[in-house]
């Protein structure tokens, strides 16, 4: 069975792999990035850049939100100073993820996915886990796969390289970034 499917991006790179499995099995897949939470501007903006870049060479629709970053603090006030990987991190996986099951909504999509699983550092048990209560809030179906599978986290590095992508060297946001600039 195929879907219409709106794949939550949550950097061009980590789109690499996902967006084309997709499309390969047939889906109708645009993309979706939100990403309130990156800090500062210029690097949403960078990142975002990219992010159309890439619908470009895939020839495909891609939505990116406004940038509205008090509104993510607000959402992840309560765990703000949370140590990284912890409920910090599943607020701002949830403020993602609501606002691709809005614009899913909104755009006719029948299910959703991510792109976050590709990720070694983050939990894919959580994103799992807020991705089906999401989904199933919106009525949609929660399409998920875990993208780091079978080497798929070295080809998005290999892939973003090979297309000049830019790869960022922490999460997004302001609490994410350590004094060397990476995460």
């Amino acid at each position: 069975m195929t879907y219409k499917i709106l794949l939550h991006v949550c950097c061009a790179p980590d789109a690499t792999v996902p967006w084309p499995i997709l499309i390969d099995e047939g889906h109708n897949v645009a993309g979706y990035f939100y990403s309130s939470n990156i800090h500062p501007r210029s690097e949403f903006s960078r990142r975002a850049d990219d992010v159309r870049a890439l619908a470009k060479i895939l020839a495909k629709d891609c939505i990116v939100d406004a940038y509205m970053p008090v509104e993510w603090l607000d959402k992840v006030r309560g765990v703000l100073l949370s140590p990284e990987g912890g409920p910090r991190c599943a607020a701002c996986f949830r403020a993602q993820m609501e606002g691709a099951a809005k614009a899913a909504v909104s755009g006719g999509f029948d299910a959703l996915s991510t792109t976050l699983s590709i990720s070694p550092h983050k939990d894919v048990g959580v994103i799992n886990a807020v991705g089906e209560q999401v989904c199933r809030g919106y009525g949609l179906k929660w399409f998920f796969r875990v993208w780091r599978k079978n080497g798929g986290f070295a080809l998005s590095v290999q892939r973003s390289a090979e297309m000049g992508l830019y790869r960022q060297r922490y999460c997004g946001c302001v609490l994410s970034i350590r004094k060397d600039g990476t995460e």
